[in-house]
Formats: structure tokens, sequence, C-alpha cells
């Protein structure tokens, strides 16, 4: 059995391409880089690695291909640039991107003779290669299996499945709850603020409300998924009322209410359909009628 370290390509150097590229080279492995600004590989030449001047001369020069671009129509028009070179190749995008592009990605590469792994990362670009770091991939299972161990030095993987959008669908969806998240936080301190309360007088108290409320979600999610509504501890009906006071409060202390209304609109429209007494969650189905 060969003890020679796999070569590993990174195509692409932003922050996250750049954290990938020196996990390979701290772990010993030949790694070969290519950026359109060639300047950004310079450091990582000096720390041993290779600099390609062709993206599909950094594809041939290595056993697993790692895509790491600003989005997935720069992967698109990359690789197919460098469509001559990808066969036989392990690519594996962590891209970000929907769960289309990453099927068609996925197509696109077996029609190439490539295999295609898609990944998400969880993490900011200082923690990759640590025990903060995970990545969530699907696609291709058999280049995951030969590759997992190698991929885990960037952080830990989860495989979900040989669906290519799978990672991605469960990206963009953490993503749009993180960043409603976000969006709340930053209603709450513009309120808070409004009323004479700093943000870091209000944060320690909503951190730990919204702690407790947690639990609430996986309550809500058995009921989507069984599609029942039937629990009766937070109702429409009530969560209507109880908005209807926080969207007013708002606007009395002069903070536009933009990231409320929203919410008040998909529960407004489950109640004037007749569901007043159903739980909170059935407002995901304003979302699916909408759709």
């Amino acid at each position: 059995m060969s003890t020679t370290p796999e070569r590993v390509t990174v195509i692409g150097l932003g922050n996250l391409g750049r954290a990938l590229a020196e996990t390979f080279l701290r772990h010993g492995h030949p790694t070969t880089v290519w950026n359109r600004s060639a300047d950004k590989a310079d450091a990582l030449v000096a720390a041993g690695a290779k600099a390609a001047d062709t993206a599909a001369e950094a594809i041939a020069d290595g056993d697993l291909v790692i895509v790491a671009l600003l989005d997935s129509t720069v992967a698109r028009q990359i690789l197919a640039d460098a469509a001559d070179a990808v066969a036989g190749r392990a690519l594996v995008n962590v891209t970000s991107g929907g769960p289309e592009d990453a099927r068609e990605l996925a197509a696109w590469a077996a029609e190439h003779g490539a295999e295609y792994l898609h990944g998400a990362v969880y993490a900011v670009p200082q923690t990759i290669g640590t025990t903060e770091s995970s990545i969530s991939y699907s696609g291709s299972e058999a280049v995951h299996r030969r590759w997992q161990t190698r991929l885990e030095l960037a952080g830990k993987g989860t495989f979900l499945g040989t669906d290519a959008g799978l990672a991605s669908g469960y990206d963009v969806a953490i993503l749009a709850g993180m960043y409603g998240m976000i969006g709340g936080f930053l209603h709450a301190t513009a309120m808070a603020s409004a009323a004479g309360v700093r943000a870091t007088e209000l944060t320690p108290m909503l951190l730990s409300w919204l702690a407790d409320s947690f639990p609430a979600l996986s309550t809500f999610a058995e009921e989507i998924d069984g599609g029942g509504y039937t629990g009766g501890e937070s109702s429409l009906a009530m969560n209507q009322a109880g908005l209807a006071t926080i969207v007013r409060a708002s606007q009395d202390l002069g903070v536009p209410a933009g990231t409320l209304l929203p919410v008040k609109e998909l529960i407004d429209r489950q109640i004037a359909d007749g569901h007043g007494a159903a739980s909170l969650s059935r407002a995901v189905e304003s979302f699916r009628s909408a759709a």
C-alpha cells in the first residue's frame, strides 16, 4: 500500500479556499492552487504550495479537487473552461449555491467523466481544520468514502445522501433561519435603544428567552411534518394578537416593524382561512400556498 500523500488541488483562494489549502499543506499533502487573481497564491506558494497557471492545469495536478469559488455561476464557468481536465477526478465543490445548482453541476461532472460531491461548510475560515468546523456532504458516496479521512482534516464531515442537492438544501434553509434570527435581533436592539435600553443590557435576557424557546421548534417541526397543527399551546389567534401589540409598540417607538410584518401577514392569511385555533406552526402553509 502506497504511503505517498495524495495530491490535493484547491480552486479559488478566497478566505475559505485559502484556509483549506493551508490545512492540506499543514498535513503534508502536495497542494496545487489556482485563483483568477494569481497574487493570492503567493503566501501559499511560500508555504510550499504549487501555483498553476490555469484552472485546467491545477485540476489535472490533483487527485482530490476542491472548488471554493464566489458562487455557483463562477464555479460553472471555471469548470466549463477546464472541462478537458476533469475526467477521472473527484470534484468536491464547497461553493455556496442552491440545491439545483449542485444537481446541475453533478450532472455536468458525470457527463465529463468526473465524480461530484457537494459540501456545505459550517465554519468561519479561521476555524477550518479545527474541531469547531463541520461540513455536510451529498452526492457521490464513492468520493465521500474514498476521501473521508482527508476531507475531515478540514472539519467534521456528515454524509447526507446521494442526491447532490441535499447538502445545499439543508444549508440554504439553515442560513435562512440564521438571517431571520439576526434580523429579529437587530430589530430588538433598535426597539430597546429607542426605549432607553442598551443592546448589551438587552442581549443576555434575549439569549435566555430564546434558549428557553428553542424546544418549541422541535414540536413545530413534528406538526409541520405531520400536517395536523393541532397543538393548542401557541395558537395562530394568540400570536396574531401578540404580534399586533409588538408591531404597534415598535411603530410608537419610531422603529419600522419591517421584520415582523411579513410574519404577521403569514399568520393573518391562515386566520382568514379559518385556522385561528391551529398551532402557530401552521403559518408555514402560507409559504406553501404562495409557492
